[in-house]
């Protein structure tokens, strides 16, 4: 009784400011979370507002490929 692809999926968030200054400065690191979302209800990208510990503010985290 197995379905097909499960809906439920787990996806890894990344920080989109540090990204962008690692390019310019000495880069101390990547902000990353893991959540999950459904597959069915959000087909596109997932962009959620975070708290990044190396910008040391709350940025928006995209998620990215595995």
């Amino acid at each position: 009784m197995a379905k097909g692809k499960d809906a439920r999926v787990t996806v890894i968030l990344e920080c989109t400011s540090c990204v962008r200054n690692s390019i310019d400065k000495v880069s101390r690191g990547i902000s990353r979370y893991s959540t999950q979302k459904n597959r069915h209800n959000t087909p596109n990208r997932l962009e959620l507002k975070k708290f990044c510990p190396y910008c040391y503010k709350h940025t928006i985290h995209g998620e990215i490929k595995k």
